[in-house]
């Protein structure tokens, strides 16, 4: 595994499968491990909001031994008070790891190249590499196996779906993706993820028809259809995504008695989801947004290099 976790692309399918079970180990024993950040400080730096990010990685650090730095937008504004690289310089001989969580990708990339100390990426425009990972593990957990499994994804060809479809590629799952074509990832993701869901076994399929993309599968997930950054898009969005809610008469096209349903949360009920599938029994979006934790400990594990 590489010094940093920026994006999937950079793991390997048995680099993901470690840290899955290192995962699931920490799961079971949730401080079996605590001695793994002893002594040490982890460094979080936030332009944006969060929940489930911000939380699992502070509690996880906790759980491991260590203690935690949190510097928000108004503390770290990167090019504006100094250059990116002035600050990764910096505070990586104050820590021993960060966590970042930006908008543009590109910040983390640069921060990245100038740190002494690992770094994750906890959220950027291009990647979201924490929750894929979590998603895919938690399909696992919950159906045995995730190779050879259909996950279909419905909505916005966003970060969240840029990190999911790797991660699903090279642990041998079919994606299919339903997806306005205006809203689309770059046909070049979409190509290269394509070579390494040939390679694993997996298979990815693009498709504008929601009711093509369900047939059949296993999972189906889907994200908000405007992120935060977005806000002005809205109208047209909503406009665009018409025909793309997860609802009671999609999920019944996809064939199964009771596909799980998948949401990396915060969830806008009855635009992206209807509230009827958000809390019906095949939903496991909670139990996912659970393993946030287990996955963030994992990566953190496995990064400062004592995963046996």
């Amino acid at each position: 595994m590489t010094k940093h976790l920026l994006t999937i692309t950079e793991l390997s399918s048995s680099d993901i499968a470690g840290i899955f079970a290192i995962a699931s180990r920490l799961k079971k024993k949730p401080f079996s491990k605590s001695s793994v950040l002893k002594n040490k400080v982890v460094g979080l730096i936030f332009e944006k909001p969060s929940n489930r990010t911000r939380v699992s990685f502070e509690a996880g650090i906790r759980h491991l031994g260590g203690t935690s730095v949190y510097l928000g937008s108004d503390d770290i504004k990167f090019g504006v008070r100094e250059p990116v690289k002035d600050i990764a310089r910096t505070l990586s001989r104050y820590v021993e790891l960060m966590v970042l969580r930006t908008f543009r990708h590109e910040d983390v990339e640069e921060f990245a190249d100038y740190s002494t100390v690992p770094v994750i990426n906890g959220l950027s425009d291009l990647a979201h590499p924490c929750q894929a990972l979590t998603d895919i593990f938690t399909i696992g957990e919950k159906l045995g196996s995730v190779r050879g499994k259909t996950l279909a994804y419905v909505g916005d060809g966003n970060n969240v779906l840029y990190s999911l479809m790797y991660c699903a590629a090279k642990m041998a799952m079919h994606v299919r993706i339903a997806m306005p074509a205006r809203y689309s990832l770059p046909r070049g993701v979409i190509s290269d993820a394509g070579v390494a869901a040939k390679r694993s076994g997996g298979s990815i399929t693009v498709t504008t028809d929601p009711s093509e993309a369900v047939k059949g599968a296993d999972v189906i997930y889907t994200d908000v259809w405007v992120s935060m950054g977005q806000e002005a898009e809205r109208k047209v969005k909503m406009a665009a995504f018409k025909g793309f809610q997860v609802n009671r008469t999609l999920v019944e096209k996809s064939g199964r008695k009771s596909p799980l349903i998948m949401h990396c949360l915060p969830a806008h009920r009855g635009e992206e989801i209807a509230e009827e599938v958000l809390e019906s029994p095949g939903s496991i979006v909670f139990d996912e947004a659970e393993n946030r934790l287990h996955i963030a400990k994992a990566i953190m594990v496995k990064l400062v290099g004592d995963d046996r």
